[in-house]
């Protein structure tokens, strides 16, 4: 449909909590396809609503290429193991860094569908980063905020560097 701006790291809005989605629509539907289109510009693997300075709990992750994404409305962890693992994350809001964060390893998560229909889906390895990250960021959690603070100031002031 559209490619629509992305919030650019440190922008404010980045760090707001996103409300649930309420109305399973067209308007929905339309966000969903937007989200996706942006995301592929970007380049990236997993974005939200909020990306994009719209704050309604709604991700689109496409971990596989094209024909891959999922769409997940209003999604909760519902379960998490003790088990945890580190894996490197990055944002399409904060492009050209990455950093290793320590998540649970597996996860359970209820979920809408566009039409408002719940769902549950079990994921490990990078599925399961991938949802706890795009969680974050639908609470106003910036994943760098999961870093110790040491390690967020160098990767801002690498960020930095990296910007015209």
């Amino acid at each position: 449909m559209a490619v629509r701006p992305i919030l650019i790291f440190p922008d404010p809005r980045l760090r707001q909590m996103a409300l649930k989605v309420m109305r399973f629509d067209a308007d929905l539907a339309t966000l969903a396809e937007d989200l996706l289109d942006s995301l592929r510009a970007a380049p990236g693997i997993g974005i939200t609503a909020p990306h994009l300075g719209i704050l309604q709990r709604l991700v689109v992750l496409e971990l596989d290429g094209p024909g891959s994404a999922r769409t997940y409305v209003n999604p909760e962890i519902i379960w998490a193991s003790a088990e945890t693992w580190r894996h490197a994350e990055g944002s399409v809001s904060m492009p050209g860094v990455t950093d290793e964060v320590e998540r649970p390893a597996q996860i359970r998560i209820r979920y809408q569908d566009l039409t408002g229909k719940y769902h549950e889906e079990a994921a490990e390895g990078l599925l399961a980063v991938c949802h706890q990250h795009e969680i974050d960021q639908l609470d106003g959690i910036f994943w760098i905020y999961r870093l110790s603070r040491l390690k967020r100031e160098r990767l801002v002031k690498r960020y930095d560097k990296l910007r015209p």
